[in-house]
């Protein structure tokens, strides 16, 4: 890594709309801000911008809950036309108790409520709840040949999401869309300090560099839903979010 590795946030991004270009808002906010990209930086986009710029907003009212979708919002307290857009997001429902569903998206990914979110979101008379983008990995390949272009740099992009983990408390920043970097350093094979052998060893850097991010971009009411890793080598990587995910058959909780 390089010594002047930094994390900073791109100010002057808008409230974001579906159909909205998040290639140009974000070179516009780049001039703005007369912040110059180089060879190697990393562009770190919300997730939440991604489902908006691409339509994944759903009105409840356009939601008819299933029988199974009633049963388990009366089980878990929720409201039945959420927990049926969680079930329609999901693959599998791993665990379940008045408040939470812990559920394995049709991504892969697992967490609470398959990411369908209420949070920093318009509602009107009714309310509304965002989905996961549908291929982040294809956004984020999308964006990173769409911002090179556009600023003719060698960049990567990463689309964080905010996720919990079990046995410890507190969400951190985790990719689920991933392009131009490797997000697993492999050291299987190689040795430690003393010589010993690694048998296991596998670094995730899209998380770790995500969960960077995420502590710039903040959770709540900051408005920073992009932020620029600096400092990193330029690389020519087509690895992706999706090959972080444990294989099911590796799945010891399941």
């Amino acid at each position: 890594m390089n010594p002047g590795f930094s994390v900073s946030p791109l100010p002057g991004i808008p409230m974001i709309e579906s159909g909205d270009d998040l290639a140009v808002i974000i070179c516009n906010a780049l001039g703005a801000a007369d912040i110059h990209l180089i060879d190697g930086d990393i562009v770190c986009i919300a997730q939440k911008i991604i489902s908006k710029a691409e339509g994944r907003t759903v009105s409840l009212a356009d939601v008819t809950p299933s029988a199974e979708a009633i049963k388990l919002a009366e089980e878990t307290e929720k409201d039945p036309r959420l927990v049926e857009l969680i079930l329609g997001e999901s693959t599998d429902l791993l665990r379940k108790k008045p408040g939470v569903l812990i559920m394995r998206h049709r991504l892969g990914l697992v967490g609470a409520h398959a990411g369908v979110d209420q949070s920093n979101i318009e509602h009107g008379e009714v309310e509304n709840a965002l989905l996961l983008p549908t291929d982040p990995d294809a956004s984020a390949a999308r964006l990173k040949t769409e911002l090179e272009a556009r600023l003719a740099t060698r960049l990567a992009v990463l689309i964080t999401d905010s996720a919990n983990r079990p046995w410890r408390l507190g969400t951190v920043g985790t990719a689920i869309g991933s392009a131009g970097i490797t997000v697993l350093d492999d050291y299987r094979g190689g040795v430690d300090i003393y010589g010993r052998e690694l048998k296991v060893t596998l670094i995730n850097r899209a998380d770790a560099l995500a969960g960077a991010a995420t502590l710039v971009m903040g959770e709540t009411t900051e408005k920073i839903p992009v932020v620029i890793i600096s400092g990193m080598p330029p690389e020519t990587s087509t690895d992706t979010a999706q090959q972080i995910n444990r294989p099911l058959e590796e799945d010891l909780f399941r």
